[in-house]
Parts: structure tokens; C-alpha cells; sequence
């Protein structure tokens, strides 16, 4: 089953159920992946279809912090909640250490030695742990890495 299989079938479940917030957010993705759909000119695949719904959780992620900072706590459980819901439907994330271990063995094998290294190990990097890990967190790991 296709992931935009799995979305049209999640949001006939989401609106049989009335669960209104799974219906909301699954709605929102399959239109996130039709805008991609519309840029592209053709069908998206399933890499792509998971890469449009990772914008959309990076969005969130980042109005959590907004309306956090803006000390909106009602937006921020929303926000929360929808990503959630948005976190079924993409791969498990790699964790700092995991991250740590991959930027370790690159700047070892390009020879990296500071920060001024920072763009080729970060470029490799990257392209390794695209969909497999938050790019904020390779960065930061990478940063603290070549600063030691």
C-alpha cells in the first residue's frame, strides 16, 4: 500500500470515527502532497510523497516553538497534536547518538578539523541521513564536533 493510499484510507477511517483532529491533519497532508504533486507536474512516489509530509512536520515543529516562546499554550498543544498525527506516517528518526556516530565516521574519512570544514562534512552528511535524520540536529552535532 502506497502512502497516499494509506492517507486516503486513514482519512475514511478518521471520518467514519468522527476523530476530527486525524481527519484535519490527514486532509492537510494529502493537500501538501497535491501541491508537490502540481510543482512537480507529475505523480509524486512514495520518497517524495514522505518528503512533502516531513515539511509539513518541520512546520509544525517550528510553530511549536513560536507559540511556545509566545507562551500560547493553547496553539502549542494543537500544533502538537497535529504533529503527532503527522509522526504515524513518517520513519523513526535517527537519535543524537546515531546521528554522532555517522558525523564522527565522515569527518574522520574527509579529514574535517574545524569549523571551517563544516560545509563539506555537512554536504556528505546530508546527503547519508536525507529522511533518516532531523537536519537541525546533524547540523548541531556536526557544529559541536568540529568546535572540539
Amino acid at each position: 500500500m502506497t502512502l497516499q493510499d494509506r492517507l486516503t484510507e486513514d482519512l475514511r477511517q478518521a471520518m467514519r470515527s468522527g476523530d476530527t483532529l486525524r481527519r484535519d491533519v490527514v486532509r492537510m497532508a494529502r493537500n501538501a502532497i497535491s501541491y508537490a504533486e502540481k510543482a512537480k507536474g507529475a505523480p509524486l512516489d512514495d520518497a517524495e510523497a514522505l518528503t512533502a509530509l516531513q515539511q509539513q512536520a518541520r512546520q509544525r515543529r517550528d510553530s511549536i516553538e513560536a507559540y511556545r516562546a509566545a507562551g500560547r499554550d493553547d496553539r502549542t498543544a494543537q500544533e502538537s497534536a497535529e504533529l503527532a498525527v503527522l509522526e504515524e506516517y513518517l520513519p523513526q528518526l535517527m537519535g543524537r547518538d546515531e546521528v554522532e556516530a555517522a558525523a564522527r565516521a565522515v569527518i574522520a574519512e574527509l579529514g574535517a578539523t574545524g569549523p571551517g570544514d563544516k560545509g563539506k562534512v555537512m554536504g556528505r552528511l546530508m546527503g547519508q541521513l536525507k529522511g533518516k535524520a532531523d537536519g537541525g540536529l546533524v547540523n548541531a552535532t556536526v557544529t559541536e564536533l568540529l568546535q572540539a
